[in-house]
């Protein structure tokens, strides 16, 4: 589909199919759209030229006043998540984007939000070695060692890596090689793994030149 950069969609989950030479290939199933245009943003109006597009259609019950007034412009009721795709526009207000934009043997990028694994230490966060488990060590084996200073600057400094909240951040995979579509399903089975959990939401776009 000319113009268009991307499109949204929905994990299932992971399986395998067979090439025709018979080698197994592990890919991702992705819901993908359809996801209507709700915004088209003019260089005139906004600055800049881009669409936002809609997935996951919902009850205008589950949506705010100020959202479900946005998007009854576009005439194709109310979506849970909302992206923009910048760039040349030649989508129309209401119109939706589908898989057929996308070819097998395509490479696309993948964002998505990775598996949340809550307080996580240093070792498991960052790969961290540990220290050492011999010669007198007591109760040292897995933290990460100093981390400040003496009196001079006396103070640890902001981006020091240390245990805390592991997971659950906007990830990105590049040159993932689309391997089937599926138009009447709507499906598109991604080569490898992507970013995030079963039924979590995912940006698939396009790589220029691809």
């Amino acid at each position: 589909m000319a113009g268009a950069k991307g499109i949204l969609g929905r994990k299932l989950g992971m399986t395998r199919i067979f090439g025709d030479d018979g080698t197994i290939i592990p890919v991702t199933v992705v819901e993908a759209g359809p996801c209507p245009v709700l915004q088209v943003k003019t260089v005139e109006n906004d600055g800049y030229e881009a669409i936002q597009v809609g997935f996951d259609p919902i009850p205008d019950r589950k949506a705010n006043k100020p959202n479900r007034g946005h998007q009854a412009k576009a005439g194709v009721g109310c979506h849970r998540l909302l992206r923009e795709f910048r760039g040349p526009v030649e989508q129309e207000l209401g119109q939706a984007l589908t898989v057929d934009m996308f070819a097998a043997g395509d490479k696309v990028k993948v964002t998505g939000t990775s598996k949340g694994k809550g307080f996580q230490g240093a070792m498991k966060r960052w790969n961290f070695s540990g220290q050492k488990a011999t010669h007198g060590s007591e109760k040292i084996h897995r933290v990460p060692g100093s981390v400040g200073h003496c009196t001079y600057p006396g103070k640890v400094f902001k981006g020091k890596k240390m245990p805390g909240h592991m997971g659950a951040k906007a990830s990105t995979v590049l040159n993932i090689e689309v391997v089937e579509v599926r138009p009447e399903e709507n499906i598109l089975l991604l080569k490898g793994q992507v970013p995030g959990p079963k039924n979590g939401y995912l940006t698939v776009r396009k790589i220029e030149g691809r």
